[in-house]
């Protein structure tokens, strides 16, 4: 009688092993980055929120408004230290996000359109842009 061979051999087992370990060293970083991405994201959504504002009050007033005009002192994120409206630009600063990100800031400075009744945000930021939304690597 012949007999059926059972399970795996010891060299099967290994080589399945191998390939698992050598998916994971690849998709622990790429996982990782993506991490640091969604949090760098909330950060750039913290600084678009007094855009709607700014817009508002210039397309209203015809001017930019000052710093006292735009509050921005109830933007509160878990990955964001403040943001800020000076009178120029929409700064926000990143926090808890992680080593070379924390500390970094996303800076938005809006631009009077041709005709005058629009404004263009310029993205300025210096977080690496491989964490940085494209929004904001197009420079809009």
């Amino acid at each position: 009688m012949k007999r059926v061979q059972q399970g795996f051999t010891l060299i099967e087992l290994m080589i399945v092993v191998a390939i698992i370990g050598i998916l994971a060293a690849v998709a622990l970083p790429a996982y990782s980055d993506y991490i640091k991405k969604t949090k760098v994201s909330e950060v750039m959504s913290a600084a678009t929120q007094p855009k709607a504002a700014i817009q508002e009050f210039y397309t209203v007033k015809s001017s930019i408004p000052s710093s006292t005009q735009i509050p921005t002192d109830n933007i509160k994120s878990q990955y964001v230290t403040s943001v800020s409206w000076d009178g120029t630009k929409v700064t926000a600063t990143a926090q808890g996000i992680g080593t070379g990100i924390d500390t970094k800031t996303i800076t938005l400075t809006p631009t009077v359109t041709t005709g005058g009744e629009s404004l263009n945000w310029a993205c300025d930021t210096t977080i690496d842009k491989k964490f940085v939304p494209a929004s904001c690597k197009a420079g809009s």
